[in-house]
């Protein structure tokens, strides 16, 4: 390793280091003020407002963003921005939530008065308690952050990790406080690969009808084999009394049957399929079908009527990694 490389990691590794102590202080020192900070904005009629200027601007986006996708109703101001109009955004029920390293920052600290008189409860995230901001604030948060991971302790780095880290303390404790489950995190992120891993069902993925590979235990292995083939799907599913899953047969089935010499295709299915097979139903998450697969180490597995009992489709792995999901 050249000198160069080790100054390189040096850094590296002081940087996270310097920013890991600064939530950790921070996690220490959560107190009262935090207890009613979440009771102000879980009693909070209208909406959470986020403001913050520069990098505090860029946390305070991004927790307004935060809290919009986990249950609570919020929205981030531009402080210069709103002292230029936008304050027509703000309504009196609603609760500020402003974030300034020093506190004194000039555009939200000359906004707080203005929404202080309009009656909003004002929470500052500062690490100064007797700057401008927590003044004309409700609550204070302070982030007890002792220095930034910079070498010339200038550059926010230390201060707005402990800012994001609280920031997401706050929104955490309000979904966890709201019972903002899975199903209601699920409508609000249809798209992209989290909107998959949570709307997505077996049922819209599951090979139906005609490409559903089934047959009945009466039936041979050469029959079985056949439809196997016919539908490309690597298994078939067996029924019995009221076509009821009965069994289920596999092309690793078929190896293990040619190795111990049971490979007469003439014999029937009934005595080389698997009994009582693993299954999911069409209202199955898609992503618990592919921990399934993953954990038992198979390829497919049927997909059978919740009620009835029928074999209603297949569930291949392929189509699980196609989506994302394997």
């Amino acid at each position: 390793m050249t000198a160069k490389d080790a100054l390189i990691l040096k850094t590296a590794r002081g940087v996270v280091a310097a920013e890991s102590r600064a939530v950790a202080g921070l996690a220490r020192a959560l107190d009262a003020s935090f207890l009613k900070a979440v009771r102000l904005l879980e009693g909070c009629r209208g909406k959470a407002v986020l403001l913050g200027v520069g990098k505090s601007g860029l946390i305070a986006r991004k927790i307004a963003a935060t809290l919009a996708s986990t249950g609570t109703r919020s929205v981030y101001l531009h402080p210069v921005e709103s002292l230029h109009g936008d304050l027509g955004m703000i309504a009196s029920d609603d609760v500020a939530v402003a974030f300034s390293y020093s506190g004194e920052t000039e555009e939200t600290a000359k906004l707080l008065p203005i929404l202080k008189k309009q009656g909003l409860p004002v929470i500052s995230v500062t690490n100064n308690p007797d700057s401008r901001m927590a003044r004309y604030s409700d609550v204070v948060l302070r982030l007890h952050v002792k220095g930034e991971a910079c070498p010339m302790d200038i550059v926010p780095t230390s201060s707005t990790t402990a800012m994001l880290a609280l920031g997401d303390a706050l929104a955490v404790t309000l979904m966890t406080l709201k019972g903002f489950d899975k199903s209601r995190f699920a409508r609000l992120h249809p798209g992209g690969n989290l909107g998959k891993l949570l709307n997505l069902r077996v049922a819209d993925l599951m090979h139906k009808g005609r490409a559903n590979p089934v047959v009945k235990q009466t039936a041979t292995l050469a029959a079985a084999l056949k439809v196997m083939t016919a539908t490309h799907a690597g298994a078939v599913s067996v029924t019995g009394k009221g076509g009821r899953l009965t069994g289920y047969f596999t092309d690793g089935d078929l190896r293990r049957c040619l190795q111990n010499g049971r490979g007469d295709l003439s014999a029937g299915i009934s005595g080389v399929m698997t009994r009582g097979p693993l299954t999911v139903h069409p209202d199955t998450m898609a992503m618990e079908a592919a921990r399934l697969i993953s954990e038992k180490k198979v390829d497919n597995l049927p997909v059978t009527d919740r009620r009835t009992g029928r074999p209603v489709g297949i569930i291949d792995e392929r189509d699980l990694l196609k989506e994302g999901l394997g």
